[in-house]
């Protein structure tokens, strides 16, 4: 893992507010659900608050391999990890916020509030510089010239 990728990754990902984390069924299924991410410094992991009641968190202790989607307009990130509940209550009051509270009012020091790390071993990035706008006039262009759309980078980096 480079500084320099963790970085890249970090700044792509730094103003987004919710991911999809697909986690998978003991029977085989993949299943995804919108989580908030929470606003920490990322350095290659990414940390949910939950519901130790959640059945897909179940998921998890049979098969901690996950996926993480994250992103909008031009810029897209698919993180890969490992997934672990963790019952930690200073993490919980140190992550908590006004977001958190909404959906998981009982507060941070409550049992039946867990949080989720996932260990980023990879992640896949698209970004195109300029967003939207940028991307649509690109479409244009190569659909104009028969060429190829440059829709930016994209680089698969170890965390």
């Amino acid at each position: 893992m480079s500084a320099e990728d963790t970085r890249k990754v970090a700044g792509l990902i730094k103003d987004e507010k919710f991911g999809f984390l697909t986690t998978t069924t003991p029977e085989g299924k993949l299943t995804s659900r919108p989580m908030a991410l929470q606003e920490v410094e990322f350095d290659g992991d990414l940390w949910f608050f939950a519901e130790r009641s959640a059945d897909w968190l179940t998921h998890i202790a049979h098969s901690p391999q996950v996926n993480v989607g994250i992103g909008s307009g031009g810029t897209w990130v698919s993180l890969t990890g490992h997934a672990a509940v963790v019952d930690d209550v200073a993490k919980k009051k140190e992550l908590w916020n006004g977001g958190a509270e909404a959906w998981l009012p009982q507060g941070p020091e409550d049992p039946s509030v867990v949080l989720v790390k996932v260990d980023g071993d990879t992640a896949e990035y698209w970004d195109s510089p300029g967003g939207r706008l940028a991307t649509a006039f690109s479409f244009a262009k190569a659909k104009a010239t028969g060429q190829r759309i440059d829709a930016g980078d994209n680089e698969v980096v170890d965390l």
